[in-house]
């Protein structure tokens, strides 16, 4: 599909109709070229591990970024991260990117789906247009804007030039109780510190705060506190200044610094963030040392008085936006108000596109940081609907994330319509259902790792299921209901649970079995595992929350395999196990263990290099001499999982406890991955199931996976499957929260959910097995259930690890 040659008629801007890639080769792309039509829609697919995201996001995005990014003021690009450019000889023919991904969305604490949409701030012009009492304009129905009064003087240009005096005043809609946040804090102070022991011996016990850090420098060096003294024999003004003194200019070792009492300091750093987004010990903290209760004055609404006083038929903005986003649609349609109409219909377009895209079941207060990364791709998709931007590349990565297949038809008709509205829209998925609506579809492969990084198909969807590959082979794949289930070993009660939706919902879950809980978006699912199961004694969890790591963490630190790996070469050779480690003493001392020298070029992007010294091995010529099996400790760095596995089995190099790790980092699918490899560089399909890999080595009898198909190809369905198998059999209790049709036709019990959203859910619907449901079709599971296992090739059947191969259906038992 090369660019076509404008005719006599058409004008040559008219005739840039692809966009080009040439040469790519960022992380595991091998020179990939390809052409991609533009206004149209197309699908990227292949394994997990492919170059699916290091072709889309990591060149085509990146690039298209960098180039805007370009178009600013050098002042304004100093605050703006520096993208380099990505590793390829042509791109042509690029626009403007817009990437909805999975991020969760940010960690304030103000920010809420109203907030985050369009849809708050069109609901707050309403109000301040049809309220009554009518209190001011729109920003005085906002939690983010405080009230204001100022009283000055002011001269008046006229012919006496008297002056006069004015009192001027801003109307906001902030609770001053609370300060927009809905909630107050109580602090318990003896979890901040010891009492007993002094700013030198670490009386402080917050993460961060320790003895020879910067935060306890400011205090002991301030002049105001006596860093040896017990805090318990403070004077009333040192507790004061310790604990609450506003801030004020110190200077400590020459350095001009702002010392802040502890209390602010701490509410500054840590309250203002939402609590869901904090990292896993500052969060712990977070909850044992502070109590959040609903504000008294506002209850929780975030809003004062006057602006809860000014309502619509009997209804407030902050009862407006606890409402259920279907419901509020439907009462913002019964508003018929001429001079408002056009606010009005953009406003129900809005609350429309939330109910079509499966998100009806939210409220506009509802704080984004409690969104899952499917909700807040498409919370993200709403703003882009109503744009007036055409002509833009959209890139989106798995956007059927979390939905129910009676979901994924809406969504891809939002899809659609953001292509007919002339964008480029571009889709890294693996569900057949998007594939199908696919323009243009383009195949990595042909497996992952350095097995992949090529396109082995492009074209239409009809030549994609001619063609052979992966791909094409699987997309008709069909489950087949499995003949015989196995037997329950007893049940997990559960009763009375309410958490968010749930009506009091009591269920038994059998054990020793595979129990799939399914249920349209937001029917509940989550919050009965998670609120009622999770939390007790013997249960795994592995949520859907991303691994973090920096370019110095890769697969092996990760999972604590490095430990044993360590161990061993040291054992073999005699010396420090300290030595083996790129971030401790073996580190090159040119690159400090990187492999690479970052090199800042000030207001230019960055560049990076491979360390001249090391060769990008990380570690000192001196500690590459000590080898283990035949190999030193960046060759073993440098294997893949699957040769790993073989290097660490027999031989000088026989180490049970690496074996032990990497066999679980094989059976989740990573066998392709290298031990060194940056996490940096993983997709999100693989940081799940590294994480997954890590919790299997967790003692413990039940397992709870949350959408462990996420960034899994259809080929790869199967070994998952045969380890979800493995793990019942070997005497695990797994339970599966999960919407793909292969994973519900393989459960030994399905838990259904419904028969809605939000309100209209938190019920259970169905408990039984797979044949049972299919048999019944009495639940929207139940009737896309039947349709999946009705036609196609059946590639899933039968009970315990057998190897899943092509069946004939079985009828239900």
């Amino acid at each position: 599909m090369s660019e076509k040659k404008p005719s006599s008629s058409q004008p040559r801007a008219d005739s840039h109709d692809v966009i080009r890639v040439q040469g790519a080769r960022e992380n595991n792309l091998k020179d990939v070229s390809v052409e991609l039509p533009k206004r149209r829609l197309t699908v990227f697919t292949g394994v997990s591990g492919s170059g699916k995201s290091s072709l889309v996001f990591g060149t085509i995005a990146a690039e298209s970024q960098r180039l805007i990014n370009e178009t600013y003021s050098t002042f304004v690009q100093g605050f703006m991260p520096t993208l380099a450019r990505p590793e390829v000889d042509v791109l042509e023919g690029l626009t403007t990117a817009i990437i909805v991904d999975q991020e969760r969305m940010g960690a304030n604490s103000r920010s809420t789906v109203g907030t985050a949409t369009d849809a708050n701030a069109l609901l707050r012009v309403v109000f301040s247009r049809l309220g009554k009492p009518n209190i001011g304009s729109s920003n005085a129905f906002s939690f983010n804007v405080p009230s204001v009064r100022g009283v000055g003087q002011i001269s008046v240009e006229k012919g006496d030039g008297k002056t006069e005096k004015k009192v001027y005043t801003v109307a906001g809609g902030m609770c001053p109780r609370c300060e927009g946040m809905g909630s107050v804090t109580d602090i318990d102070l003896s979890q901040l510190f010891d009492d007993s022991k002094s700013l030198a011996e670490g009386a402080l016990t917050i993460p961060g705060y320790n003895a020879d850090g910067w935060q306890v420098r400011i205090f002991t060096a301030s002049g105001f506190l006596d860093p040896d003294k017990p805090i318990r024999r403070y004077t009333k003004q040192e507790r004061h200044d310790f604990l609450y003194r506003e801030p004020t200019k110190v200077k400590i070792d020459k350095i001009n610094m702002t010392y802040e009492g502890l209390v602010p300091k701490l509410q500054k750093s840590f309250l203002s963030k939402d609590v869901e987004a904090m990292q896993p010990h500052i969060r712990a903290f977070v909850e044992r040392a502070v109590t959040f209760t609903a504000c008294p004055d506002c209850g929780g609404t975030r809003l004062n008085e006057a602006a809860r006083s000014s309502k619509i038929k009997g209804i407030n903005i902050a009862e407006a936006c606890a409402m259920q986003i279907n419901d509020l649609a439907e009462w913002v349609r019964g508003l018929d108000e001429p001079s408002v109409a056009p606010l009005l219909a953009t406003l129900r377009q809005t609350l429309d596109s939330f109910v079509e895209i499966g998100l009806g079941y939210l409220s506009l207060d509802r704080s984004s940081g409690t969104l899952s990364g499917g909700e807040a791709q498409r919370t993200k998709m709403i703003r882009h609907l109503g744009s007036s931007l055409t002509d833009v590349t959209y890139v989106f990565d798995e956007p059927t994330v979390g939905l129910h297949p009676h979901d994924i038809q809406r969504m891809n008709d939002l899809l659609l319509r953001l292509r007919d509205k002339g964008n480029t829209v571009l889709v890294v998925e693996h569900k057949p259902e998007v594939i199908a609506i696919a323009d243009h579809v383009v195949d990595l492969g042909p497996g992952a790792g350095t097995a992949g990084g090529e396109v082995v198909f492009q074209g239409t969807l009809e030549e994609l299921r001619a063609s052979g590959t992966l791909t094409g082979r699987h997309l008709n794949d069909r489950a087949a209901l499995k003949p015989s289930v196995r037997k329950p070993s007893g049940v997990m009660e559960v009763r009375g649970a309410r958490t968010h939706n749930l009506k009091d919902v009591n269920v038994n879950i059998p054990l020793g079995v595979l129990v799939v809980v399914t249920g349209v978006a937001g029917s509940g699912k989550s919050s009965l595992i998670h609120g009622s199961v999770c939390s007790r004694d013997g249960v795994v969890s592995v949520d859907q929350t991303p691994i973090r790591g920096s370019r110095r963490s890769n697969p092996a630190t990760y999972t604590d395999l490095l430990e044993p790996i360590r161990k061993a070469f040291a054992k073999a050779n005699g010396v420090k196990p300290a030595l083996f480690s790129a971030n401790s003493e073996g580190a090159c001392p040119n690159c400090n263990g990187a492999g690479v020298i970052y090199t800042d070029l000030g207001m230019m992007a960055g560049v990076t290099t491979i360390c001249e010294e090391c060769e990008g091995r990380r570690f000192q010529a001196s500690v590459l001499k000590y080898r283990l099996g035949g190999r030193n400790i960046a060759e073993v760095l440098d294997l893949s999982v699957a040769d790993a596995v073989g290097f660490f089995s027999t031989g000088e190099a026989h180490t049970p406890a690496a074996h032990a790790i990497l066999q679980r980092m094989a059976d989740v699918g990573l066998g392709y991955l290298r031990l060194g490899q940056p996490l940096t560089t993983l997709s999100g399909g693989e940081r799940q199931r590294l994480k997954l890999a890590t919790h299997m080595g967790t003692e413990g009898g039940v397992y709870v996976l949350d959408e462990p198909t996420t960034g899994l190809h259809l080929a790869d369905l199967e070994q998952l499957l045969v380890l979800l198998d493995r793990l019942v059999d070997s005497g695990k209790s797994v339970i599966v929260i999960e919407h793909h049709q292969v994973v519900m036709a393989h459960a030994d019990w399905i838990i259904d959910l419904g028969p809605g959203a939000g309100h209209d859910g938190g019920r259970i619907v169905f408990e039984g097995t797979p044949a049972d449901l299919v048999a019944a079709r009495s639940t929207l599971t139940g009737e896309h259930l039947a349709a999946f296992v009705g036609s196609g090739p059946k590639v899933v059947s039968g009970g315990g690890t057998d190897s899943l191969r092509p069946r004939r259906q079985k009828k239900p038992q």
